[in-house]
């Protein structure tokens, strides 16, 4: 997603009525207090589950060529039940990281496991297999745009205390690539949290420091061990906005050839999150999944970057943008193409035969995981909404031209992508699939939007979370509070697809399924500036079934 570079310190503090402090515990792992010593500075976490196996991860600080690294995982916190163990090698092939998958175990059970090394043993962790057969009631915490220099991870703690929650999906932006004077940094001067390494990641090198230093984080430390992660990647995982040949924030003749630095950020993410690493010959970047949740859900992760996806449009040259015609010749020709992507056809094959079997099971829910919005963003007019010229700021100018011309917001998110888009509406519809619930990230806005197809039929809903720490553009733009507040309200009055929209708080998306209704809350924190902080709902939604698609009770 491209981001606006200006920063608003003062406005990332935001008040709100308490609901709760950071919420009651999600057991053992989440009291647990960051225990890891000197060995295991990073933490402990888990993920990447089916139902008879979880991977457990953990890293070793050393400075040994090699440690050896004992791990156990157990059905009780006092390791009286241990189910298995073993040893593993924490090397600088991998830099000092260590991946085990842990199998034979019982589906939908409970599990907690450690490392040893060094004469040391990590913080307990808590982690789950998926179930089997009937499940009554399963949780999701969404979570995306988490930016170390922009303050604390407390959505991240909350998490970890949410007892609703049975697995974390994160839709993109674990990290950020910036450096010193870009984006983020002069909030993380102030919170003594500027970017590691100092400059714009680039190599492998880079990669590992930036992502041990978000994993260093109180709050990250405290989900990863409390409850098992999956994830789908989105653009600063590289860079912002990489396609299949390059990227918006690369720059080759400065930085070198582009896949040398895809590859080095996939290699890094890999080594440094607890999923599954490629099969032999399978490159990194092929990167999707589908999780079968018993006999309630079955949850599609896509992957929209680097396997598919053709270079995002360019906005057109408004002084020579005269009349709706020219509008019109825009969407149709550059937005309309029919050859631009956003999927491979091996990601849409996955979806289509996913949502088929999904189907055959006779499972009520069809979750899509997706780095970018699907619903329909495109911009109202603020100057017709009562927004005056002068009270935007000048980082935000943009809504002027796109608001008159109603273009979308991003044409980075599905909007730049409208045919792609339709093609996927209609491979899952010829699945029998015209009631997608898609999660997604990105805006830093919570979102409820709704889902139609270009003939206007409801193929789903879509719920967005705001950032773990990431600002929402119109406060980091330098929007005063009751100007965002005025923005959110003009979103909701002037997009089709937006039900409800919240840009002001840092939080997550709780999506509660049961086989009759998706309970949504939108849990947000008070601060990100402080490492205290109070959790507050801002918003519940009930999604049900309406015909052969889903509608907001």
């Amino acid at each position: 997603m491209t981001v606006n570079r200006r920063q608003s310190l003062q406005l990332i503090a935001v008040g709100g009525a308490a609901l709760s402090q950071a919420g009651p515990s999600a057991g053992a792992a989440a009291q647990a207090v960051d225990d890891g010593g000197t060995v295991f500075r990073h933490g402990v976490a888990s993920g990447d589950p089916d139902q008879q196996s979880v991977v457990l991860w953990t890293r070793v600080t050393t400075d040994a060529n090699s440690v050896p690294v004992e791990w156990q995982i157990a059905t009780d916190p006092a390791f009286q039940s241990v189910v298995s163990e073993g040893e593993a090698t924490a090397s600088p092939e991998r830099d000092f990281t260590v991946k085990v998958v842990a199998d034979g175990l019982e589906p939908g059970a409970i599990y907690f496991y450690r490392f040893a090394a060094d004469g040391e043993t990590s913080r307990l962790g808590r982690t789950r297999t998926l179930p089997t057969g009937p499940v009554e009631q399963f949780g999701i915490a969404l979570a995306t745009c988490s930016n170390y220099p922009f303050g604390h991870f407390n959505a991240y703690d909350a998490i970890a205390k949410d007892e609703s929650v049975d697995l974390v999906l994160h839709t993109g932006d674990y990290i950020y690539e910036y450096g010193a004077g870009e984006w983020g940094d002069d909030t993380g001067q102030v919170l003594n949290r500027p970017h590691d390494p100092p400059h714009e990641i680039v190599t492998l090198e880079d990669y590992r420091l930036r992502h041990a230093q978000y994993k260093s984080d109180a709050g990250s430390k405290a989900m990863h061990a409390a409850h098992p992660f999956i994830a789908c990647w989105d653009d600063h995982e590289t860079t912002n906005n990489p396609w299949t040949g390059g990227a918006g924030n690369h720059q080759p003749d400065a930085e070198g050839p582009w896949e040398p630095r895809r590859d080095a950020s996939m290699q890094a993410y890999f080594e440094w999150m607890p999923i599954r690493d490629p099969e032999p010959g399978q490159p990194y970047y092929e990167y999707w999944r589908t999780y079968v949740i018993g006999d309630l859900a079955s949850l599609i992760t896509l992957e929209t970057r680097h396997t598919g996806r053709d270079e995002q449009p360019a906005y057109p040259d408004f002084e020579s943008f005269k009349t709706k015609e020219d509008r019109d010749r825009y969407v149709d020709e550059v937005l309309g193409d029919p050859n631009r992507r956003m999927l491979s056809p091996e990601v849409e094959e996955h979806a289509r035969t996913s949502f088929q079997a999904s189907f055959e099971r006779g499972e009520p829910w069809r979750v899509v995981a997706c780095a970018s919005p699907m619903a329909r963003f495109h911009l109202p007019d603020p100057l017709a909404h009562g927004i005056a010229h002068e009270d935007i700021p000048p980082a935000a100018e943009y809504m002027i031209d796109n608001g008159r011309w109603n273009l979308p917001w991003y044409a980075d998110t599905w909007d730049g992508y409208p045919v792609a888009r339709e093609r996927f509406y209609q491979l899952a519809k010829d699945a029998g699939a015209q009631d997608l619930l898609v999660l997604t990230g990105d805006t830093h806005n919570f979102f409820a939007n709704e889902l139609f197809n270009e003939a206007g039929e409801r193929v789903g809903v879509e719920i967005g979370t705001t950032g773990i720490s990431s600002p929402g553009e119109f406060r980091d733009a330098g929007f005063t509070p009751e100007l965002v507040e005025r923005v959110d309200a003009m979103f909701m009055a002037g997009m089709d697809e937006v039900r409800w929209t919240e840009s002001v708080h840092n939080g997550y998306a709780r999506i509660v399924l049961t086989p009759e209704a998706a309970d949504v809350t939108y849990v947000g924190v008070d601060t990100v500036l402080l490492p205290e902080y109070q959790t507050l709902e801002l918003r519940r939604e009930r999604i049900i079934k309406d015909g052969p698609s889903l509608a907001y009770a």
